[in-house]
């Protein structure tokens, strides 16, 4: 049993509070049963309903308009409905609180991430510029209209998120079975838990061990931690390309390698939105480049991975002793 310092109601509710702010909400109890309860097999078939819905209404919408045609209808409710989905996740499964610290954490550790692009931005760069002045790729990105456009975006999205689901549970694995009882109580300095004084014949064991939704929060923070990493280097790359292509991209090169005159953008003369929809196009496949560089660089990962699994082994550790708090405070 954990013999609480102070009030156990006042030290409970500021760990929840820690929890959320340091992107664990599932680390709650009463967090983690509403997401139980989001994630039941009849609520998510609504949401699939509700997508499904709202895709076929924007489809049928487009068909029937004179003007407008249905297979552009159908990429932009395919879109509207994963947006949907997005949504749904965000709000009801909490990712937006671990979406918070995650950019937080990625601000803080650029020192590690500096690096990592210096290594592998120059190749990058160097294979990707050299796509950049090819008139197939205009050709073809310049052809996909804005839903195209983005649903090719997600598509590359999908791919990134499904190799680091691949690669991230295996920096999981086992890490919560090294932490012992005794380094519980240093792992409480500087949180709400500081100060608690653990009884000799507390066995934590069983609180240490992490499982379920509360594994799945972990494994979250890694994926978000580096999807804002990605997303950081994909919008530097976006604007390195529009730039480059203001200074040598002629209007009248761009007509020639795509066969149809620059769709201008107001007040600026040399942009146009094919210059856009390349450098998008660009951007997302340095992404999931960097996305496979970033998670095989064996000096990256050490030095990212190890510290942050010494914050994942200070939240179990906090999260063992509010669950015997809790327990005694029931």
């Amino acid at each position: 049993m954990v013999e609480p310092a102070g009030r156990p109601v006042a030290d409970l509710a500021a760990t929840e509070e820690w929890f959320v702010a340091h992107g664990l909400p599932y680390f709650v109890d009463d967090i983690r049963a509403e997401v139980h309860r989001g994630l039941a097999r009849g609520r998510l078939a609504r949401v699939a309903l509700v997508a499904v819905l709202l895709a076929a209404a924007v489809a049928v919408g487009f068909a029937l308009a004179p003007d407008l045609r249905w297979d552009d209808g159908l990429v932009l409710g395919i879109n509207v409905g994963l947006l949907s989905v997005v949504l749904y996740g965000l709000f009801t499964l909490r990712a937006w609180v671990i979406a918070k610290w995650a950019g937080h954490r990625t601000f803080s550790s650029l020192s590690l991430l500096f690096p990592l692009v210096t290594r592998a931005l120059p190749l990058l760069l160097l294979f990707v510029t050299f796509l950049f002045i090819n008139a197939e790729v205009w050709e073809v990105s310049s052809r996909l209209d804005g839903g195209v456009m983005w649903l090719t975006v997600a598509l590359f999205l999908v791919i990134t998120v499904g190799f680091l689901l691949v690669r991230l549970p295996e920096e999981l694995a086992g890490f919560d079975e090294h932490i012992e009882p005794d380094e519980v109580a240093r792992h409480l300095d500087g949180t709400p838990l500081a100060g608690v004084r653990l009884a000799e014949d507390e066995d934590l064991t069983q609180d240490v061990a992490i499982e379920g939704l509360q594994k799945a929060n972990l494994l979250l923070m890694l994926l978000i931690t580096q999807l804002v990493q990605v997303l950081l280097l994909s919008a530097s790359i976006f604007v390195f390309f529009v730039v480059f292509g203001l200074l040598v991209m002629e209007p009248s090169i761009v007509e020639g390698w795509t066969g149809e005159s620059p769709e201008g953008i107001p007040f600026l003369e040399r942009a146009n939105w094919q210059l856009l929809q390349v450098s998008t196009f660009l951007a997302a496949f340095s992404g999931l480049y960097f996305t496979v560089y970033a998670v095989t660089d064996e000096v990256y990962r050490k030095q990212f991975f190890t510290s942050i699994i010494h914050e994942l082994e200070r939240a179990v550790s906090v999260r063992a002793v509010y669950r015997s708090l809790r327990r005694a405070a029931a």
